[in-house]
């Protein structure tokens, strides 16, 4: 019998990517309108996946707990599994190799929220599937780190580091993270009731996507300072200035996520190649090599 997804987000990169995996894997996707009561339409669906967040951190005191709510409501009412791309804001200041056993002893007002909304489907007890990953790259540059920030100015030749450009960063892939989604979805009733999975995704440094770039594009890039200082005058002023502010750290912590349990749960799981994941942010106007595969998300030629 083909089993239902019920997709919150649906727009966004996590929900995109999300509704095309499980829809390539057979399932029927059901997509949240907001206008809608979630509760009901989740009557008959087997699985969740929680695509909401607020914009640009905007709010997330009471947004984040506000949707938490609801979702925990429309699980218990249908008895779906919960599927939620977690994060490692929870850690706080812990360079080095992140696991579903790093200590959460978060540093910010956002990472304390995601503590506690993770609490709340723990105490909850709605079978939760957390796939926690570092920055999301998505292909289709739905506001992810990539096209927001790194490669903001790369038609100028210009790629912005954001923190030490020799600091090894986590980065999941979003059409690979949904992949992983739709694999755990699959054996959820295998799993313990509120499951922690780390996606180890890739890792590199700016430095290493500095020098893929250039090769890609045959000329050399210039690697430009993000202007944290600008953020710190525009935070009495600007809500994205402060709540990015807040996060600096985190660009100047190396780290990696462990693929140990991943691994683990999934052990034929095949990510997307890394170089391919590097280069997936450049514009295709500027790196015609560039082809597009069926879903509309970009691919490399080879």
């Amino acid at each position: 019998m083909t089993e239902t997804v019920l997709i919150l987000g649906a727009t966004g990169k996590i929900g995109t990517h999300a509704s095309a995996a499980f829809s390539n894997a057979g399932w029927t996707v059901r997509k949240y309108d907001r206008s809608t009561d979630m509760t009901q339409v989740a009557i008959g669906v087997d699985v969740i996946v929680n695509g909401l967040n607020p914009p640009h951190y905007h709010n997330w005191a009471e947004t984040i707990p506000a949707i938490t709510s609801q979702v925990i409501s429309a699980a218990k009412a249908s008895g779906a599994t919960v599927i939620i791309p977690g994060n490692i804001y929870n850690f706080g200041n812990q360079p080095g190799l992140l696991d579903e056993t790093t200590p959460q002893i978060p540093q910010t007002r956002k990472g304390k929220i995601r503590v506690e909304m993770e609490q709340s489907y723990r105490n909850a007890g709605v079978r939760t599937i957390l796939l926690r990953a570092g920055n999301f790259i998505d292909p289709d540059g739905n506001g992810d780190v990539m096209s927001m920030l790194m490669m903001r100015a790369i038609k100028k030749g210009k790629l912005t580091a954001p923190g030490d450009p020799d600091s090894m960063q986590a980065y999941a892939y979003v059409p690979d993270w949904a992949r992983a989604a739709v694999l755990l979805a699959e054996q959820r009733n295998t799993l313990a009731t509120f499951e922690d999975v780390p996606f180890p995704g890739h890792a590199f440094t700016i430095t290493q996507l500095r020098d893929k770039v250039e090769m890609a594009l045959g000329r050399p890039v210039r690697l430009a300072r993000f202007p944290w200082w600008l953020m710190t005058v525009l935070s009495p002023f600007l809500e994205i200035a402060r709540e990015m502010a807040e996060m600096r750290y985190l660009y100047a912590m190396p780290h990696r996520i462990s693929g140990k349990k991943f691994s683990r749960l999934l052990p034929d799981f095949e990510a997307t190649n890394q170089e391919q994941v590097m280069l997936s942010g450049l514009p295709r106007d500027i790196y015609p090599d560039k082809v597009m595969r069926p879903g509309g998300h970009a691919v490399i030629a080879q």
